[in-house]
């Protein structure tokens, strides 16, 4: 049967949607145009050479992934890259894409025809009983590179689970943090510090046999293993492991047989001085569903937080990562950002993504302007959470003012209607107690707020203009009249 290259591509972004966020997905994958499917060579058409380097640095392995179940082993990605839309005369150039090229390179982005060559993507773990006695080099450890403490930004969040790691990376399997155990809410960076641990590890004990494997992969296996009657393999391989490292070890609830076989993993292990760190989305005590005993052993050693990072840790995370990005920003724009997205460092992170893509469509310099209608059309498409924070700026930002103005003492008619805006608002779509909602109105008292809402609540009933004002910012913020 001939393809054609729409469905060749459309059987592309079904993989790719597998491995990606959503909003990774919309940004970077949605705008992408399948030109033409010649032999075993795809070509898809790309915005602007900025985009291109992107899917090059960020999302070649998966693109080379699609492209091989799709196309097989020798099949070919072409970009064509739109250099200038404004120029009806423009002719798009292409770059062949052969395997892959070395991440962040840029420099084959010269002439019309580049051959560039990459790197195979590394091998998931299908079957882990094919262990190499003496070959490391063969052994893939499913770290990703990118994870390392350089570019894990120290906080008040994460310091103690920071330096535990370190300290591990310097002396793995010997210091009291055996295991490691780190645990937070989804987002916050546990997977990043551990196979930053891995990396660290790997690149100064090149003896060192370092895996990372999530709950999940590890059932899977452990289940083909019982299958096939293949478990002593199974067990003989995790065994010969010096640093294992197990992502959300909550998955193993309720698995019975996985955790006797992980019981028996951990304690060899322990008992051999090898390395084992564990994250989890609570702390071991409150984990539900896994043995008594495997819990105790849980707490031999160390087991520490990562919280939501603050506003001073976010501002270092945004100059850190448009750093490394090449982007110059304004600290304006910075300090919204870090002001406004204070749920998670992934949601942070995606928020910037979105930024820099936007800028890079628009052709535009970031600048406040544009920072605001990324974040309310990312709030829009994911139903964020509103908050006291996301309302504050909400509203000072219908009415032209700065959020201190209307946390400020002052009196005057239109702050003070912003205000009593806001904490209707705040009454209204928060789970905050009055004392709290006050406290952030620049220490106000709950009755002020009680007052602001039954005023708001009258004006609205009685004031057709009013009423407009309410329904445009309720709009705005997208939430439920």
């Amino acid at each position: 049967m001939i393809k054609n290259c729409q469905a060749v591509w459309e059987s592309c972004l079904e993989i790719i949607k597998e491995e990606v966020t959503e909003q990774s997905f919309k940004t970077w994958f949605d705008p992408i145009k399948a030109v033409k499917l010649q032999e075993n060579v795809l070509t898809i058409e790309v915005p602007t050479p900025f985009f291109y380097e992107w899917l090059e640095e960020h999302y070649v392995y998966i693109l080379k992934r699609a492209i091989d179940a799709e196309l097989g082993p020798d099949g070919k990605l072409e970009y064509s890259i739109v250099v200038d839309k404004g120029d009806a005369n423009h002719q798009p150039f292409t770059l062949n894409v052969r395997n892959t090229k070395p991440a962040g390179s840029s420099q084959n982005v010269k002439n019309n025809q580049a051959n560039i060559v990459k790197p195979k993507a590394v091998k998931q773990i299908g079957n882990p009983f094919e262990l190499p006695d003496t070959d490391l080099q063969r052994f893939k450890s499913q770290l990703n590179e990118v994870y390392i403490f350089d570019n894990y930004i120290e906080g008040d969040c994460n310091r103690l689970a920071r330096s535990a790691g370190l300290a591990i990376a310097k002396k793995p399997g010997i210091t009291a943090f055996n295991p490691l155990v780190v645990y937070g809410d989804v987002g916050l960076g546990k997977t990043h510090l551990v196979q930053a641990v891995g990396n660290e590890i790997k690149a100064s004990f090149q003896d060192k046999l370092v895996l990372y494997v999530t709950s999940d992969q590890f059932t899977t296996q452990f289940i083909e293993a019982l299958r096939n009657n293949n478990v002593q393999n199974f067990t003989n391989f995790y065994l010969n492991i010096d640093v294992l490292i197990i992502d959300d070890i909550q998955f193993l609830a309720g698995k019975e047989k996985t955790q006797e076989n992980f019981f028996h993993i951990f304690n060899r292990l322990h008992q051999s001085g090898r390395q084992i760190i564990m994250t989890s989305d609570r702390p071991p005590r409150s984990l539900q569903g896994l043995q008594e005993r495997l819990l105790s052993r849980f707490k031999w050693g160390l087991t520490t937080d990562i919280q939501i990072p603050d506003y001073e840790t976010r501002v270092a995370i945004v100059q850190a990562k448009m750093s490394n990005e090449g982007v110059e920003v304004p600290n304006e724009v910075i300090e919204y950002l870090a002001y406004n997205v204070d749920s998670n460092i992934r949601e942070l992170e995606g928020v910037l993504i979105s930024l820099i893509a936007n800028a890079s469509f628009m052709r535009k310099d970031i600048d406040l302007e544009l920072a605001k209608n990324t974040l309310l059309n990312i709030f829009r498409t994911t139903e964020k959470e509103i908050t006291i924070e996301f309302i504050q700026q909400v509203v000072a930002d219908y009415f032209k003012l700065s959020v201190e103005e209307l946390k400020s003492k002052t009196r005057k008619k239109d702050i003070a209607t912003a205000r009593q805006i806001a904490m209707y608002f705040s009454q209204q779509y928060t789970d905050m107690p009055l004392k709290m909602i006050g406290d952030r109105f620049g220490g106000r008292d709950h009755s002020t707020v009680v007052h602001a809402s039954k005023t708001v609540i009258k004006k609205n009933d009685n004031d057709a203009i009013y009423r407009k004002i309410i329904n445009e910012l309720t709009e705005t913020m997208q939430v439920k009249k």
